[in-house]
């Protein structure tokens, strides 16, 4: 029989700290969500480049060198998410007017939407006919903006009937603020499209005003999204000011509509550093130290901290992509500028048939 002070080898080993078991590294986010080093680059870039162009086009109305603007500052992350997760130039986008990053991210040069804000004959959107902001182009299969809000959430429910009916697997997208809302036209479409399960992703980018209208003054609910469930949809809340997470529920939603399960409500909380458009003064219905406190959320320096925190760029990298913005900018400027303003012979190209048009 054995005393109680002597052990075996066995006993020794069980009580002795035993070597840790060999752990996998942590994978980071954006490897989880299958996103390249390169990938996360370009959509830093195209952040950049949307602050960088909006400021631009900001500072051209206050010289009088174009009439309205209005801006996305604020709002980026939200759109160059979805942009990432669809396809541009085969499913069919229906943007809004504060859409300027999703159209350079889905690939819409900064010429051209310099073109456009000028209202030049080589405006790709109207021929210089639209007002600014109301961006399209038929190459990517992002129709023009309508003027009155939020009728193009009928338009992209027809979309998806449309790529329904013809048996593709084409995502129709379509965006809006939350004014847009409280119009009746995002109900009609939310619930024809859930009737009739259509490949349509809605996404409500909720900045928190309608032009001067607060959310709490419109609606009595916490969530946006929480309206999805009286359609029998999805309803998703996302903070828009995350692009990794945005581009993550883009992905569900994407893949969702692509394999035939439906519609998906999704909103981005956000915010608009600028008020609602160049005509418009945002000090009469917010405070400065709000605005002041939405700009510590920057997405564009969260994204920074968080490309910088996984090794992905260095401080050197992060101007060298400011330095590139800046001069794609200056060059988008110089050439619009130096483009001919539409011709007055033209005045009723496309208002009515012309002699010889098929």
């Amino acid at each position: 029989m054995r005393s109680t002070n002597e052990t075996t080898a066995k006993d020794r080993k069980e009580t002795l700290p035993q070597p840790a078991a060999a752990t996998q590294p942590a994978v980071s986010k954006w490897q989880e969500l299958g996103i390249s080093k390169n990938d996360m680059l370009e959509m830093y870039y195209q952040l950049v480049l949307a602050r960088t162009l909006d400021e631009r086009i900001w500072l051209l109305n206050r010289q009088g060198k174009t009439a309205f603007v209005i801006s996305c500052a604020g709002q980026e992350a939200t759109q160059v998410g979805f942009a990432k997760a669809l396809k541009p130039g085969y499913d069919v986008v229906w943007p809004y007017y504060r859409s300027l990053a999703l159209a350079l991210s889905m690939g819409m040069t900064p010429t051209e939407v310099m073109l456009h804000q000028l209202s030049k004959a080589e405006d790709p959107s109207s021929g210089g006919r639209q007002m600014p902001a109301h961006f399209g182009l038929a190459r990517l299969n992002m129709v023009s903006v309508s003027s009155p809000v939020a009728t193009q959430l009928t338009q992209a429910t027809g979309s998806g009937y449309a790529s329904k009916l013809k048996g593709d697997d084409k995502v129709t997208y379509t965006f809006v603020g939350d004014g847009g809302t409280s119009k009746g036209d995002f109900h009609e479409a939310l619930n024809f499209a859930a009737i009739h399960s259509l490949p349509v992703v809605f996404v409500v980018e909720n900045n928190g005003y309608a032009i001067s209208v607060p959310i709490s003054k419109q609606m009595h609910i916490a969530n946006i999204a929480d309206r999805a469930t009286a359609y029998g949809m999805p309803g998703v809340v996302v903070d828009g000011n995350d692009l990794l997470e945005v581009y993550r529920v883009a992905c569900d939603a994407t893949d969702r509509a692509r394999r035939g399960d439906g519609p998906t409500l999704v909103e981005a909380k956000t915010y608009r550093y600028r008020p609602h458009s160049s005509s418009d003064d945002d000090r009469a219905y917010r405070t400065k130290e709000e605005v002041e406190e939405w700009r510590l959320k920057d997405p564009i320096i969260g994204f920074e901290r968080y490309l910088e925190e996984h090794g992905l760029i260095t401080k050197e990298g992060e101007q060298a992509v400011r330095n590139r913005a800046k001069q794609a900018v200056e060059e988008a400027q110089r050439y619009a500028e130096a483009a001919p303003n539409p011709s007055p012979d033209t005045i009723m190209r496309y208002v009515y048939a012309e002699e010889g048009q098929n």
